[in-house]
């Protein structure tokens, strides 16, 4: 009957122990722990392979700890871990270099902590001769119902090492944690390991070339991580200038990259020339020998990204296998570094774009504050989330939030041209629901493009929300195609989405296609409305409602005394996840408007005396408001051509609306019901036609054109 336990109530240490039993060599002395001499057949001995036999010598060893980190059990019998000296009851970083303890200490308890295992650390053993041991360690959790921690321990060849260590390296594309994972590798050969970056790497800039004259360097990794003297060029610092005399060897040669060695303390003093520079690039007071290797992309010429430096004691000199193996590791990981400082490149260009999209102002009549959060680094890139605002010419706000599919340049560009698109056709009075068909169309073509940024790219699906606020009337025209619906919140607390009907994003087929409805409704002052992207809402562990029902939560408790910026802050703290995928937008509108005693409005027909009507209002108007004579006059001017441009070529009735602004201007507006557009055509002195115009177009500051549902609305804005 086998009485081996079933893997669920087995350990790790148990199952890696278990099979080490049957096939660790040993010596020809005695059978270890046992006392029995080798001699003796033993049924053990008999079924143990021998080295030379036929099977390879045995690399794998296991440690296991409880839950103070202290050694309870070992099986590191294979000869490679000779000299290896675990004690029961000590803790098990008593095995490793001091200044690894840090860091293999909090690994150690993340795994305690999260169950989550850890897996093949490039990690140095300390034997009790000095000399070291390199090895792949994975910390795994002890199964239930034991506790503790597992960590399994593979003696490193040669090849394995680089293997592992290039595998390592090309895991991320940040070009921190890239240079990181390099020197941690490095850090096999020595006791102190950096990665110094040409800037223009660690910018994400173009390098061309070897450097020619004096190279700016930046640390960009340093391990171990511990505690450094002030003064000592630690990860962020630049060199000091001075330091390219150590380096220069190495980064700027004719010859191919070779490794450069400077064996004891006074060679590098010599070379440097200065005890300040000694203290800023030395990494302590003892002896100490270095090799810098620089980091090369290969080709004509070939370019010099930065250089790696590998420090250890003088009394251990660089061997010439070792020195072979640090410039291939180097040579291998490049190649990485490079990969991840394009990556930085267009991480920094499309987040350069992203933020300049983000809202600046949005005057007087609303408060605004957005929160935009890139995807985390190990995603595709930026993604094409915007959002922004901006008032309009005609004295409303509009406000913006869409979500490009995927993610990169391509997105990043798709991006930027609606916006910008968005932005044109709101500015020129077109309403949300036409704007979006237009950009409908957009999307429709630039998914045939075969040119330019987009190239290879759809944007087939992308999401979009506009809403325009009125600050008269208080209330907002919503269009929506294929966005999730904002939350509104009125003055009296009770948040919820805006009842929208769901429509297909942008560049649907167009059987698909269908007229984009317009909703409005009422924003009264103090009134708050959040715009945001699915990355904000969106938790596999709910429901998309739950998401959205969590964001109205937390939007409604933010207090009307509340600086918006940093209740936008709360409010995505609160809810973003930690670990996204996606990008992560929340725009916040505090609605304001004007107040009643600065706007004024009229309805007329459109009859022959609605000028002079319409003047005389506007008159008792302007004295009470105490606007100037020369202010006046030309208000009454641009009012009466407005007004009979309006009776001339359009259809009653007629509105007349004057609103002071805060920025020193009166806005005047004439609506009508015709759908003809006013134009300014060259100035003809024996024309009667079009002189209304160019009177509107010399009195005032800007003026234009809106449309609505039944007609139009010509503005202009005076100086006041």
């Amino acid at each position: 009957m086998d009485s081996t336990p079933p893997p669920s109530s087995a350990s790790p240490y148990d199952m890696v122990s278990g099979a080490l039993g049957e096939y660790i060599p040993h010596g020809d002395d005695e059978e270890p722990g046992t006392g029995t001499p080798r001699g003796e057949n033993t049924p053990r001995q008999r079924d143990r392979p021998r080295r030379g036999g036929g099977r390879p010598e045995q690399i794998l060893g296991a440690v296991n700890l409880d839950r103070d980190l202290r050694i309870t059990d070992f099986n590191l019998e294979a000869p490679v871990f000779e000299g290896i000296e675990p004690v029961p009851g000590l803790p098990f970083v008593d095995l490793l270099p001091p200044g690894d303890v840090p860091t293999v200490t909090r690994r150690l308890r993340q795994v305690l902590d999260t169950g989550e295992p850890h897996v093949a650390r490039v990690q140095r053993l300390r034997r009790r001769d000095g000399s070291e041991l390199v090895v792949s360690m994975s910390i795994l959790a002890a199964a239930p119902p034991q506790e503790g921690l597992t960590v399994s321990l593979i003696a490193m060849a040669r090849r394995l090492h680089l293997y592992a260590a290039e595998t390592a390296i090309g895991t991320s594309l940040d070009i921190g944690e890239t240079a990181q994972s390099l020197a941690e590798s490095l850090l096999a050969w020595g006791d102190v390991a950096a990665i110094d970056l040409d800037f223009a790497v660690w910018t994400g800039e173009v390098v061309a070339g070897r450097p020619q004259g004096r190279v700016r360097l930046r640390r960009a990794a340093l391990v171990p991580d511990r505690a450094w003297p002030d003064g000592y060029v630690t990860p962020g610092d630049d060199l000091p200038g001075d330091a390219s005399r150590l380096l220069s060897h190495a980064i700027r040669r004719d010859d191919p990259a070779q490794a450069v060695v400077l064996p004891d303390r006074a060679a590098i003093e010599r070379v440097l020339g200065s005890p300040r520079l000694a203290r800023t690039l030395i990494p302590g007071d003892q002896a100490a020998c270095v090799v810098c290797v620089p980091l090369v992309l290969d080709g004509e010429p070939p370019v010099v990204l930065g250089v790696a430096e590998v420090w250890r004691r003088a009394d251990r000199p660089f061997e010439d296998s070792e020195l072979f193996d640090l410039r291939e590791l180097v040579a291998r990981t490049a190649h990485h570094v490079d990969l991840a400082r394009q990556h930085q490149r267009e991480h920094t260009q499309v987040l350069a774009l992203q933020r300049r999209l983000l809202p600046r102002s949005a005057g007087d009549t609303i408060e605004t504050a957005s929160v935009y959060q890139p995807a985390t680094p190990d995603s595709a890139g930026v993604g094409g989330d915007w959002v922004n605002s901006f008032p309009l010419p005609d004295g409303r706000t509009a406000m913006v939030v869409g979500d490009v599919v995927g993610h990169g340049l391509g997105a990043a560009a798709t991006m930027g041209q609606l916006s910008m698109e968005a932005r044109a056709l709101l500015s020129a009075g077109l309403a949300p629901g036409e704007v979006l068909e237009h950009l409908d169309e957009t999307v429709s073509l630039l998914d045939d493009a075969e040119s330019g940024l987009a190239a290879g790219y759809s944007a087939l699906g992308s999401t979009c929300c506009i809403a325009v606020y009125d600050p008269v009337s208080h209330r907002v025209e919503l269009a929506s195609a294929g966005h999730l619906p904002p939350v509104l919140v009125p003055p009296d607390g009770t948040a919820g989405p805006v009842a929208v009907r769901p429509h297909p994003g942008l560049g649907a087929e167009f059987a698909l296609r269908e007229p984009f409805d317009v909703y409005t409704f009422a924003a009264p002052p103090g009134s708050m409305l959040a715009l945001y992207t699915d990355g904000l809402v969106e938790d596999p562990a709910m429901s998309i409602d739950e998401g959205i029902g969590r964001l109205s939560d937390a939007v409604s408790v933010v207090d009307p005394w509340d600086r918006l910026d940093q209740a936008a802050r709360r409010v995505v703290a609160s809810l973003a996840p930690p670990h996204r995928r996606d990008d992560v937008t929340l725009l916040l509108a505090r609605m304001i408007g004007y107040r009643k005693e600065d706007t004024a409005t009229w309805r007329m027909p459109a009859r022959g005396d609605a000028p002079a009507r319409a003047r005389a209002l506007v008159t008792g108007l302007l004295e009470r408001w105490g606007t100037r004579e020369d202010t006046r006059d030309s208000v009454l001017l641009v009012v009466g051509e407005l007004v009979a441009n309006a009776v001339r070529f359009a259809r009653g009735p007629l509105t007349v609306r004057l609103i002071r602004t805060g920025h020193g201007q009166l806005l005047c507006e004439v609506g009508d019901t015709g759908n003809g557009r006013p134009r300014l055509a060259r100035k003809d002195l024996l024309a009667d036609s079009g002189r209304g115009l160019h009177v509107v177009h010399g009195l005032t500051t800007r003026w234009g054109v809106r449309w609505t549902d039944d007609g139009k609305v010509v503005w202009a804005s005076v100086g006041r």
